[in-house]
């Protein structure tokens, strides 16, 4: 009687020690369980100021397949002033090969000797089509 109780539990935590570790193994890969990335995890945004009216966007893109990304913005100059403001809309469209990255450069030299801001800054990435 004993052994038989021994046996089922032993077959039991065996089982169990070979199953969990398992599933847990699958989802712990990226929260999703499928083993895909999306592209949210592996494509990457970043911007610098590189002088006193120009900043670089650039997209970076660690996924395994290349991607097509577009950022667009707007340069706002004399943000404050009511009358002398003024919009100018930026875009961008970038290719990125798998493991590769690219920039942008967004200019407020449009604005001349008046303040400026940049707003409205957006930008996506989907896999390439070819």
């Amino acid at each position: 009687m004993r052994s038989t109780t021994w046996a089922r539990w032993a077959t039991c935590a065996l089982a169990i020690s070979i199953c969990v570790p398992a599933a847990l193994a699958d989802n712990a890969r990226d929260g999703r369980g499928d083993g895909k990335k999306s592209l949210a995890t592996c494509t990457a945004f970043d911007q610098l100021d590189k002088d006193d009216d120009t900043v670089a966007f650039t997209i970076s893109n660690t996924c395994t397949i290349p991607v097509d990304c577009s950022i667009s913005w707007r340069v706002v100059c004399a943000p404050d002033s009511k009358k002398r403001r003024a919009t100018h809309s930026g875009r961008a469209k970038l290719s990125l090969a798998n493991g590769g990255s690219s920039s942008a450069e967004a200019s407020a030299a449009v604005c001349g000797d008046d303040a400026w801001k940049l707003d409205q800054i957006q930008w996506s990435c989907e896999p390439n089509k070819d």
